[in-house]
């Protein structure tokens, strides 16, 4: 009977003290819990992701791949697929299920070591919400608190959104949503049973019963979870049976762009890290960029097709490898060798496997073997020189051998393949909106992988002839007009820090003597534009020129200048050339239109600056859903809202705007509408003709030895700078010009551009008259003139009939030099 008193008090006893020590534990460890009402406001870590305007996904960066979602998107099946993997009884305990525990106190027992953890979802949000991962007695105790907390503060749903948007599932998903579209490229609502009991083997081992990592255990889980689902009356036999059955189908999807533009989201990216800091790649910011999806593609394309055909002009440079064909392990060898290249554009990385009856037989990686006939490496005579090339070759063989790594493109139509390889040359394409200086598209070189450079912004080159509207609108502002005569005359510049003199000549050689201005624009007159600039002024055109948003200490302060001798980035030019666009105005380029945090909410919205056109405008189109007004303009040091600490707060997508500064006379800016579509219609600007649009003006732009190429046109709507050269300045070759290496890319981007748009002229301001001159004088013509043009003019600028009367000597003045068709030397 004492036996049985002393088990019953020692029973008693270790009860107690069981007790005492759970009581310590927790007087100890509660007042050091974290406050589980923190769960409501919780803060994801979401990516960066960047959309063009029209919604397609440029780019996203962050460590952690998620897309939070909540529990009324979460399909039924999916949720009692984890229910059933995870915690079946998940509804019926209160954070804690006592079974399990003590099912993984008997493991250990009798293992030695911890199994399983017995955590419950409840637990397993206590853990990765609060808690480090370490399994330890007092993490374990920790999470169990916890649990309990979690269950009184929040709803069972509550827990599972939690749970389903926090779990990590493998390959940097974290959250269904997020595992959904790695392992399966589509969305939750979309997946299949056999897909939702593979997704909810994931969390007791990610690496584990990965289903692309370790497929054969991942269906060995996905079936243990179907049993279990059928066992829990969760699904029916049949629909047990069907899933069982399907084979795994899981593929790594990675975050493809469904948009390329990769320079516009680096510039993104860096704007958002300079205002949030690290935290731009956890806050879930999703930024909107003023590009438009199709036009975007449609530079990329336009960009590498020219640049490619560039390439194709100068010859083909040989294979990028070679891989010896007679190891008995080829195969390997191959696939090691196009594994470790980059692919560039559009181009295929293929090896040349045989050669027979003019056919080349090629492996490549994605589409197998394929065959390259004649036709396809006609155009690949050997590149000697950039301005010599070897024989057009006569058979395949001619040009690539058996164990040569090449590059090869698809042709259009199922056509066939072509021998391709990646360029040398570089380029960049900037389109902009001339009303507001919104980016329509941007392509800072051939490829991103190939350069992360962004010549659109960062290469400073010479525009030559490029330049030259700029020089023609500060004379233009300073009294001269189309009609005015400059002499194309011989110059000789003599400067005793240059070893020898600079004699600047037209590009053909040749002199033409008086030239009106519109005619040496369309011609682009290299002599009559040194002329018109000493005649205006050097300090005179460089103020002037400032006001396009040029650096007036980056302008040469002599004569040079008139033939674009300036270091200019293609968006400088793109912009100069948007104010002329415009009819006048300066604008700020801009390429983010808005930014949203992770609830949608729009935490910034671009306040551009915008011609008084576009405002009128907008007031008309987007008036305020309360009293049909607008947000007034922004003053230049409006406070921009892009703090981290503001954007917990929303902030409304406001149509604020601040208006555009004019730099030049509208009806300056009209004359040089007039001159630069002469540059399209008669000029070096033709090619642009191929549009068939009654709207264009441009001009092309060719620097010394031909080491730039720019073409920069626009109609009212669109304004577009393309450049062309090697980033390492050396010649492009002798017949490579602003028309035919950059005009190309130009006219291929502004066809999808202006597709289905009608012509956008800018409209004749008040104070523009029309006059007959005469082309040999530039005056008023007169009877009997045998040649004569009308001519546009500010009215002030207009010439007046002459007086005629008899001269006497004091009338006689001597000849200048600007009379003269002599060489002239200048100082």
């Amino acid at each position: 009977m004492s036996f049985y008193r002393f088990l019953g008090w020692s029973f008693v006893t270790s009860l107690c003290g069981a007790g005492l020590l759970v009581a310590s534990f927790y007087l100890y460890l509660t007042p050091n819990l974290p406050n589980v009402e923190q769960l409501r406001y919780t803060q994801l870590q979401i990516p960066l992701r960047i959309f063009s305007s029209d919604d397609k996904l440029i780019a996203e960066f962050g460590e952690k791949r998620r897309s939070p979602i909540t529990i009324d998107q979460v399909p039924e099946k999916l949720s009692q697929a984890f229910i059933a993997a995870e915690d079946n009884r998940f509804y019926e305990h209160h954070g804690v299920d006592i079974k399990g525990l003590l099912r993984a106190v008997t493991q250990l027992a009798t293992s030695g070591r911890i199994q399983s953890g017995g955590s419950t979802i409840t637990m397993q949000v206590a853990k990765n919400f609060f808690l480090s991962r370490e399994k330890t007695f007092t993490r374990k105790f920790n999470e169990i608190l916890l649990a309990l907390q979690i269950e009184q503060e929040l709803s069972k749903n509550e827990i599972l959104e939690l749970y389903f948007n926090k779990i990590y599932l493998g390959n940097r998903a974290y959250g269904i949503e997020a595992a959904s579209q790695v392992y399966y490229g589509k969305t939750v609502e979309k997946l299949t049973l056999a897909e939702m009991a593979m997704i909810a083997g994931l969390p007791k081992a990610p690496s584990k019963y990965n289903p692309i990592a370790n497929p054969s255990r991942a269906l060995i889980r996905r079936n243990w979870i179907l049993d279990r689902m059928l066992d829990l009356g969760f699904i029916d036999s049949n629909q047990h049976a069907t899933a069982q059955e399907t084979p795994i189908s899981a593929v790594y999807h990675g975050s493809q762009p469904e948009t390329e533009a990769p320079y516009l989201a680096e510039m993104a990216r860096k704007v958002l890290v300079e205002k949030y800091g690290d935290e731009a790649y956890s806050e879930g910011f999703n930024v909107y960029l003023t590009i438009n999806s199709r036009l975007q593609e449609a530079a990329n394309t336009a960009v590498r097709k020219g640049l490619e055909g560039y390439d194709e002009r100068h010859g083909y440079r040989g294979p990028e490898n070679k891989i010896s064909l007679g190891s008995p392990f080829v195969t390997e060898n191959i696939n090691t060798v196009i594994n470790s290249m980059n692919d560039y554009g559009d181009l295929i990385i293929a090896v040349v496997t045989e050669i027979k009856s003019n056919q080349a037989l090629l492996y490549t990686k994605d589409y197998g073997e394929v065959t390259l006939g004649y036709e396809g490496v006609k155009w690949a005579r050997p590149f000697i020189s950039v301005n010599r090339l070897g024989s057009t070759p006569k058979s395949v063989s001619d040009v690539i051998q058996p164990g040569d790594v090449i590059r090869i493109k698809k042709l259009e139509g199922d056509l066939g393949w072509r021998l391709a390889q990646v360029p040398v040359v570089q380029g960049t394409l900037i389109s902009v909106t001339p009303s507001s200086g919104a980016i329509k598209a941007l392509v800072g070189g051939y490829d991103f992988a190939q350069s992360k450079y962004n010549r659109a912004l960062q290469a400073k080159r010479q525009p030559g002839s490029n330049f030259k509207p700029f020089i023609y609108l500060a004379a233009l502002e300073n009294g001269s007009t189309a009609a005015t005569l400059i002499n194309d005359a011989p110059i000789v510049f003599e400067d005793r820090n240059l070893e020898a003199s600079w004699r600047p000549e037209n590009s053909s050689g040749k002199f033409f003597g008086p030239t009106r201005l519109r005619t040496a624009l369309y011609k682009s007159r290299n002599l009559v534009s040194i002329r018109l600039l000493k005649k205006t002024g050097i300090r005179t055109t460089r103020n002037f020129v400032s006001r396009f948003g040029f650096d007036s200490e980056a302008l040469p302060n002599d004569l040079s200048l008139a033939l674009g001798s300036a270091g200019v980035t293609p968006m400088e030019i793109a912009i100069g050339y948007s104010s002329i666009a415009n009819g006048g105005y300066k604008t700020e380029p801009y390429f983010i239109e808005k930014i949203e945090n992770s609830k949608g909410e729009v935490v910034f919205q671009a306040s551009p600056t915008l011609t008084p056109e576009a405002i009128a405008k907008l007031e008309i189109n987007t008036p305020d859903s309360q009293d049909g007004s607008i947000a007034p303009p922004l003053s230049n040091d409006s406070p921009q809202p892009l703090s981290l600490a503001e954007a917990s707060a929303p902030h409304p997508p406001l149509h604020a705007y601040s208006e555009a500064e004019r730099i030049i006379d509208e009806r300056t800016a009209y004359i040089m509408h007039s001159m630069l579509k002469d540059v399209v219609k008669r000029g070096t600007g033709r090619r642009a003709l191929a549009l068939k649009r009654s709207d264009l003006a441009g001009k092309t732009g060719t620097t010394n030895d031909q080491k730039d190429a720019w073409f920069s046109g626009f109609n009212t709507e669109t304004a577009t700078t393309v450049w062309v050269g090697f980033d390492q300045p050396s010649t492009l070759g002798r017949r490579e010009y602003g028309a035919t290496a950059a005009l190309p890319i130009w006219t291929d981007y502004m066809r999808v551009a202006l597709k289905n748009t009608d012509n956008a002229t800018m409209k004749q301001p008040e104070g523009i008259v029309t006059v007959k001159i005469s082309t040999e004088t530039g005056k008023l013509a007169k009877a009997g003139d045998q040649s004569t043009v009308f001519e546009i003019f500010r009215k002030e600028n207009a010439p007046k009939a002459e007086t005629t009367r008899t001269a006497t000597p004091l009338d006689i003045q001597p000849a200048t030099t600007e009379d003269a068709i002599t060489a002239e030397d200048i100082f």
